[in-house]
């Protein structure tokens, strides 16, 4: 597959003066640190699932060449990322990882936010993700994001998996999708 680093305009141009909240682009060379970051930020999940979320062993390689990861700096420290997956007609949310001290503080949404102005600068109007049945509190983040449930699939090995999307409009309003994606 194609490297996506440069399917839309370069992240790290975005910042906010305020806290110096910047976003970079991951490249191949990030593989560790998105590793090691999303290892930290699902390690308090492998309890409740009794083993290791998938993003926990996911091959970041292989990610960075065929996603686009962004990761979310604040001070020049590196809190948060997300992984997203564009396709002909949504962008697809991956993983969305914060450091477990700087969870809580807005940086999930502000990753999200993120996510929905790149779709719409790749010219796409649907956002989906999928997470674990059992990430309650990720279910409501979603939910107060404006994602809705289209469906709900149960894996013998993974439990069940949560489907959920929204639509974007043209103008920067967001509606929900109550479609059922195949």
């Amino acid at each position: 597959m194609q490297n996506r680093n440069s399917a839309h305009p370069d992240p790290s141009q975005a910042s906010k003066d305020a806290g110096h909240i910047t976003m970079r682009r991951a490249t191949t060379a990030d593989a560790v640190t998105v590793r090691e970051l999303t290892r930290a930020a699902y390690a308090k999940w492998v309890p409740i699932l009794g083993r290791e979320p998938r993003p926990m062993t996911a091959d970041y390689d292989a990610a960075l060449r065929d996603h686009l990861i962004d990761m979310l700096h604040v001070g020049g420290e590196r809190l948060a990322l997300i992984e997203m997956a564009p396709t002909a007609d949504h962008l697809l949310i991956v993983n969305v990882a914060v450091v477990p001290a700087q969870q809580g503080k807005g940086h999930g949404r502000a990753l999200m936010a993120h996510a929905e102005e790149v779709a719409r600068s790749l010219n796409l109007r649907e956002m989906r993700l999928y997470t674990n049945a059992l990430f309650a509190e990720n279910l409501r983040l979603y939910s107060r994001l404006g994602y809705r449930v289209d469906r709900e699939e149960e894996h013998p090995q993974f439990g069940v998996t949560v489907y959920m999307s929204k639509r974007l409009d043209t103008a920067g309003n967001e509606h929900s999708s109550n479609r059922k994606s195949s």
